[in-house]
């Protein structure tokens, strides 16, 4: 661990938190500190003396993210019993990741031979990413983090949130419950180096239980950004909303059709791809679409189109009230059919049934079921890549134990 620590020394740049002395019952506390080796690892530093030998040292640290009941976990460093010792316990990255901008409360328990225990007043570190200087922006409940770009850039992004969240709002009821904080990249290649084991086509990610967006924008790709700050925006507001004891799961249709719709708008190509499903009755069925999406990208495009147009037609048709109590009964824990049933009088195969009825109904007329965005996406253009990006979730990526 030596080794390997002093490696990352060398190629990362640190932060050391304040110390802090204490005093109890024969033992002094002299340090307390932490060590961000960003995104490789979290350090934690512990100096204490006593009158009689120090014996046990403990690490206690909470991760700052949304759960229902506390969850504290433990470090033990390895050091040999003395009266006054120096200790690190090592947060490996590549074992359980944090998301940059992660907050992480520890304290320590230090006991002697005596009998004597000495606990620590709790410190908070923040897992930041070191190598860019940030400016940071907050409207509302959003806080946006960036390093490139001029106050415009940053300003129609935060339009393009607040659209966002109004969109869903209006149509569903849904809103975020937690503050969310956005770390704008200048490059999806910025965004990879700070991931641990980051996937090659990676543009953007929501680490929904933190409440953390991290994302890929150059400044030249704004209209781009715009959309997918929303798609990962609504990926947030549906699990702040969804989330409970009960583990909610949502069909991956209403996960990513909720993201997409938060967007506002079907790429062309998208919509070219599902007119011609229609056309050829080659549609992926409801049932098909609550599981995760085919990497193949002709059958990912699809899927993703079905699920805004299955969003738009259940609103549009039942009104966002429904939705709203959709996704409550999803968050108590009603399985994908029981919870439609309840709302909608229908299963996954009813709803299967009627939307695609009613979708083949209006081709070639598909002017009439979506909204329409003034720039055009070839199949020539990056969108595989950016769809994978701006789509993947932390919850299949990363996890914090």
């Amino acid at each position: 661990m030596r080794k390997w620590l002093t490696l990352i020394i060398l190629t990362t740049v640190l932060v050391i938190t304040p110390a802090i002395t204490q005093a109890q019952d024969g033992i002094s506390l002299l340090d307390s500190s932490a060590q961000i080796f960003f995104p490789s690892a979290l350090a934690f530093n512990v100096k204490a003396e006593s009158s009689s030998n120090i014996v046990k040292l403990r690490l206690h640290y909470q991760v700052d993210r949304i759960n229902y009941a506390p969850v504290i976990d433990e470090g033990w460093p390895v050091f040999s019993p003395s009266p006054k010792v120096q200790a690190q316990w090592v947060w490996d990255m590549r074992k359980a990741s944090l998301p940059v901008g992660a907050s992480v409360n520890y304290w320590w328990t230090i006991e002697n031979a005596s009998g004597d225990s000495l606990t620590t007043s709790t410190q908070t570190i923040r897992f930041n990413d070191l190598r860019y200087d940030w400016q940071k922006v907050t409207s509302g409940q959003i806080t946006l983090f960036w390093y490139k770009g001029n106050q415009a850039f940053v300003n129609q992004l935060l339009a393009g949130c607040q659209q966002a969240l109004d969109r869903l709002a209006q149509d569903t009821g849904v809103h975020l419950e937690q503050p969310v904080s956005i770390y704008i990249y200048a490059s999806a290649q910025d965004l990879r180096g700070a991931m641990v084991f980051p996937q090659e086509w990676t543009g953007g990610v929501a680490f929904t239980e933190y409440g953390i967006i991290a994302i890929g924008i150059p400044t030249n790709e704004l209209d781009w950004g715009t959309g997918a700050i929303a798609h990962e925006l609504g990926h947030m507001v549906t699990h702040q909303i969804t989330f409970s004891p009960y583990g909610a799961n949502l069909p991956f249709w209403l996960d990513e059709g909720l993201a997409m719709y938060a967007e506002g708008k079907l790429d062309p190509y998208l919509e070219s791809v599902l007119q011609k499903a229609v056309a050829q009755n080659s549609l992926i069925s409801v049932r098909s679409l609550a599981s995760p999406f085919s990497a193949i990208p002709a059958e990912a495009y699809l899927s993703y189109g079905e699920s805004q147009s299955i969003i738009w037609f259940l609103i549009q048709n039942y009104g966002g009230d429904k939705m709203l109590q959709l996704l409550d009964l999803f968050k108590e824990g009603n399985t994908y059919d029981d919870a439609l049933m309840q709302v909608y009088g229908f299963d996954q195969d009813g709803l299967d049934t009627t939307w695609q009825k009613y979708i083949t109904s209006l081709v070639p007329s598909q002017s009439r079921m979506f909204y329409f965005p003034s720039a055009a996406t070839t199949e020539e253009s990056p969108l595989w890549n950016n769809l994978l990006g701006q789509l993947s979730t932390a919850d299949t990526l990363l996890g914090v134990r």
